[in-house]
């Protein structure tokens, strides 16, 4: 039986009630001159001891009939959606319905003998080996790819890029499998279980793993690429439709709601907090010294970007200073990493 979140928790929560105003901040908006006008957009939010510092958005989040962003604009998050996946483990490892240390096999075992030693916490720290599935998919078929399909194009792999556990590859593959993993353990799905053990409880209604023909993302944010000197629209590959590695759409407003539960226990108990934001493996990838689970971690700073066609987003927490920079991006590049840094150091450099 998994637990309900106390209701008086929420009542007490500012990031639950309705977003405050921030005053504006002319250095943070020359820093997204490039997003304002006519394109496509950026939402962007500074989130300080739990309040709004800066919260605006930034050009168009549909360039065809030129609607704007707004800051309760849903972009789809790519592989920041990895967190929420990650935490549908943990909440499901807390019920007692499954071991972050189980056989993958455990749950999907159709898989080859390749797959006998990897674990649940392998795919989440990304030590599996388990080949791309980008890189097994027909290039001559056009239909888009979902979780289950890519179960299918491992099934007929029996190898992997190195023996289970003894490396640190990132992998898509990976956390694919742990969404079918969530819908084996939760006698659910994984979009409906998110929906009803993360999102409606933590407030953030308007966040969905989004299946087409099964819900309509509001206030929805398109993808866009430059292509010839034009923005042309580029919402939509072949890999979109995989949830559980990056198909999760929302908003700088919804996701305010998610970084605060990451401070309490209305959501995950602090153990299992500290699992996902403590180093389970060594990376040679710019910035981030280490992996936790749906989290990467550089010192002080656990962040992730997410890249797919015609977006680009990243979080960057500082837990201890009380800091979150979110920046929502609906066009192929660039990656906002860096600029979410430098709107950061802002903060950071103040606090010396």
């Amino acid at each position: 039986m998994y637990r309900l979140a106390p209701l008086c928790l929420f009542a007490f929560s500012t990031a639950m009630a309705a977003p405050v105003a921030a005053p504006p901040d002319p250095g943070i908006d020359a820093l997204m001159q490039a997003y304002d006008g006519q394109v496509p957009g950026a939402s962007v939010l500074v989130l300080k001891d739990g309040q709004p510092a800066f919260r605006r958005s930034y050009g168009l989040a549909a360039v065809e009939d030129r609607t704007a962003v707004t800051p309760a604009s849903n972009f789809r998050l790519a592989s920041v959606s990895k967190q929420f996946t990650a935490a549908a483990i943990l909440l499901l490892a807390e019920d007692g319905a499954l071991s972050i240390d189980d056989p993958l096999k455990k749950w999907l075992p159709s898989l080859p003998a390749v797959a006998d030693t990897i674990t649940l916490r392998q795919l989440l720290s990304h030590t599996s080996g388990l080949l791309d599935y980008e890189d097994l998919m027909n290039p001559a078929d056009t239909r888009q790819v979902h979780d289950i399909d890519v179960l299918q194009l491992l099934e007929k792999e029996n190898r992997t890029y190195f023996t289970p556990g003894s490396d640190y590859r990132y992998s898509n593959s990976g956390y694919a499998l742990l969404a079918l993993v969530v819908g084996k353990a939760s006698g659910s799905d994984f979009a409906s279980f998110l929906r009803q053990r993360i999102f409606l409880p933590l407030g953030m209604n308007n966040t969905y793993a989004h299946q087409d023909g099964v819900d309509d993302v509001p206030n929805r944010v398109y993808g866009y690429s430059e292509i010839d000197g034009r923005w042309q629209r580029t919402d939509q590959s072949t890999t979109s439709a995989v949830l559980g590695d990056g198909g999760i759409y929302s908003s700088i407003d919804d996701l305010a709601k998610w970084d605060a539960a990451l401070y309490d226990e209305r959501l995950l108990r602090r153990s299992s907090l500290q699992l996902a934001f403590s180093p389970a493996t060594k990376t040679n990838e710019p910035d981030v010294p280490h992996y936790g689970f749906g989290w990467r971690i550089n010192g002080d700073a656990l962040w992730h970007s997410g890249e797919s066609i015609g977006f680009r987003n990243v979080i960057v927490r500082y837990p201890k200073q009380k800091l979150t920079v979110i920046v929502l991006t609906n066009r192929n590049a660039p990656e906002p990493y860096a600029l979410a840094i430098n709107i950061a150091r802002r903060w950071l450099d103040a606090a010396q």
